[in-house]
């Protein structure tokens, strides 16, 4: 539990420190700290109910992304300002370090391992990127339409 509450803090931090980065200010910043410890505790909880690494980032993912689209409606701010800093944290960064090592050391058999590992992660942060964008565009198409045709009546 401790550990679980420790992680999801750094990813506070993590995302918060990218949002610095980007040059991101006020309520914005905290919305992006919030989100990043939120898609480290999504994640968390997916492994801890046994989803696996695939569907436990693809959740993380989107959940982050959904917070984002609407998150950027709400504040009249661009999904790539909370996007980009929010997923930070499930950027298999460590992944990508132990897959170049073994590649450099010539160890075919981890660096084999490795490459699985980490196309895994990037498969699912990039599924969840992709179907939520699709799901999220559309459904706010529908609802400004819907908005737009029930203010002419």
């Amino acid at each position: 539990m401790r550990e679980a509450l420790i992680q999801t803090f750094m990813a506070c931090l993590g995302a918060a420190g990218f949002g610095v980065l980007f040059n991101v200010h006020g309520s914005k910043l905290l919305w992006i700290a919030f989100g990043g410890g939120l898609s480290w505790q999504v994640y968390l909880s997916c492994e801890h109910f046994g989803f696996g690494l695939f569907l436990s980032l693809f959740f993380a993912t989107v959940t982050i992304v959904t917070l984002s689209e609407i998150l950027s409606r709400i504040l009249k701010t661009p999904v790539i300002l909370f996007l980009v800093p929010m997923l930070i944290p499930l950027v298999p960064g460590g992944g990508l370090y132990y897959m170049m090592d073994a590649l450099v050391r010539s160890d075919v058999a981890e660096l084999a391992i490795r490459m699985e590992s980490v196309a895994i992660q990037v498969g699912a942060i990039a599924g969840g990127l992709i179907v939520m964008t699709s799901i999220m565009g559309n459904f706010f198409t529908f609802y400004y339409r819907y908005k737009a045709k029930r203010a002419r009546k």
